[in-house]
């Protein structure tokens, strides 16, 4: 364990390398920061904290830069996350508010967190198996077709078109849509299936094989899997100092977001509103091996819906980031449970 003294040293080589981008040596760490000790007190913390791995020297003769091990100390022991102003915070509400479905928050929250952080941004869409039916609404195409709608109440619309072995009236049509409403309204999705199972019991014999085909159909409708859908933002951010972050090659890091798989992964591992991860470097997965992540689910009503998270190189500012990263997932819970 590294003593106040040591750790206040790494802190301020930290700040400095992610302020600067140049290595950071002793004569800068006692112009810019009141450590309180000798140049060579300073000197001496830093080969301590070179030879314990928290930071290391690029090239000869350079100041030094901190570690995976170094950064994950750094955060680890964050006394503090850098608080949003006022403006930003009004700025993240209005700009969210002015949202009209679920795209567009999508779209608007992956545009602002890449804008606040200047990083690679990634929202995964709600998933609907965390969701609750707000509704279920039944229309008659033809008298012989059916659109079947399931609204959320994250606002996915889910819609199905059903061809009927015979003709179907209003009546009919009116019926299995109360029916429907009755049974699923307000019901987690990954409950709803086993509500609607003896739904064509409740009908009379002749409408049975009707509402056995919609039963069917809203079935296989909950259990398909709509959790793969990803919305990025802000790539472009990671060839703003490309050759300094990404020094050997920033390409496995660019077929790593194309692929999705890997970040679909890891932000699977984000499942509480309350916290917010962060892993770096080496503690991620092959092609994200030289980038931070930092990441949060965010929810309606207590309930975890789905996650986001912003990527970028291990040069990170990561207090800013985690604050950024809290604040935009709390307002967007806070929208799709007024929604």
């Amino acid at each position: 364990m590294l003593d106040d003294r040591k750790l206040a040293v790494l802190r301020a080589i930290v700040e400095d390398y992610v302020s600067t981008h140049e290595p950071v040596g002793s004569k800068a760490l006692v112009e810019r920061h009141n450590l309180g000790v000798s140049p060579a007190t300073i000197r001496n913390d830093m080969a301590a904290l070179e030879e314990e791995g928290y930071i290391a020297q690029p090239h000869t003769s350079a100041g030094r830069v901190p570690t995976d091990k170094g950064y994950r100390l750094f955060v680890d022991r964050l006394s503090s996350v850098k608080p949003l102003s006022g403006p930003e915070r009004r700025a993240i509400q209005n700009f969210l508010e002015g949202a009209v479905d679920l795209d567009d928050v999508v779209t608007r929250t992956v545009r602002l967190l890449a804008q606040l952080t200047r990083q690679v941004a990634v929202v995964q869409y709600p998933r609907l198996a965390r969701s609750a039916v707000r509704h279920v609404e039944v229309v008659a195409l033809s008298p012989n077709r059916l659109l079947l709608v399931l609204i959320t109440d994250t606002g996915r619309v889910e819609q199905r078109v059903l061809e009927l072995p015979g003709m179907i009236g209003e009546d009919d049509v009116a019926e299995i849509r109360g029916k429907l409403n009755a049974v699923m309204a307000g019901q987690l999705l990954a409950d709803a299936g086993s509500s609607i199972t003896d739904l064509a019991e409740q009908v009379s014999p002749e409408r049975r094989p009707l509402v056995n085909l919609v039963v069917s159909t809203m079935l296989e409708t909950l259990v398909e899997k709509h959790d793969d859908r990803l919305a990025l933002a802000g790539t472009a951010n990671l060839t703003r100092n490309a050759l300094l972050d990404f020094p050997l090659s920033i390409r496995p890091v660019l077929e790593a977001l194309e692929e999705q798989v890997t970040l679909l992964k890891l932000l699977g591992e984000a499942i509480d509103p309350s916290t917010v991860s962060v892993r770096i470097g080496e503690e991620n997965p092959e092609g994200l091996t030289s980038t931070s992540v930092v990441s949060t689910a965010y929810g309606a009503q207590g309930r975890p819906l789905a996650s986001l998270a912003v990527l970028g190189p291990t040069r990170m500012d990561y207090p800013g980031t985690i604050g950024a990263v809290r604040a935009v997932a709390r307002y967007v819970g806070r929208i799709l449970a007024e929604g």
